[in-house]
């Protein structure tokens, strides 16, 4: 296979797994702070979603750590990604009024 498509497989595979990893993390602080058993919440979603994430980085890289790098740089880049999927609306900013101009 073509080593760019290698890496940039790679990448989109960091991407999903890092997507995966801090959706589940944003999804566990939704539910576990309502929870009255939140340390048995970010417990398990920590164990399932370390379960999930470290065998996909196994898999990409399959025995070289080239792979690993775009892997790991799309994982890191997911992150901003989740969070500025996930803000709440009273925390998007409001872009300006325009003025309007009426005639006298």
């Amino acid at each position: 296979m073509n080593e760019t498509l290698t890496w940039v497989l790679a990448g989109v595979a960091g991407l999903l797994l890092g997507a995966i990893f801090f959706g589940g993390l944003w999804w566990t602080v939704r539910k576990g702070a309502s929870s009255r058993r939140s340390a048995l919440w970010f417990f398990g979603s920590f164990l399932l979603r370390t379960s999930l994430v470290l065998p996909g980085f196994y898999l990409v890289g399959r025995g070289h750590w080239q792979p690993l790098l775009p892997c790991l740089l799309g994982f890191v880049m997911a992150r901003p990604v989740v969070t500025w999927l996930t803000r709440s609306a009273e925390h998007r900013p409001i872009p300006p009024a325009t003025e309007t101009r009426h005639a006298p």
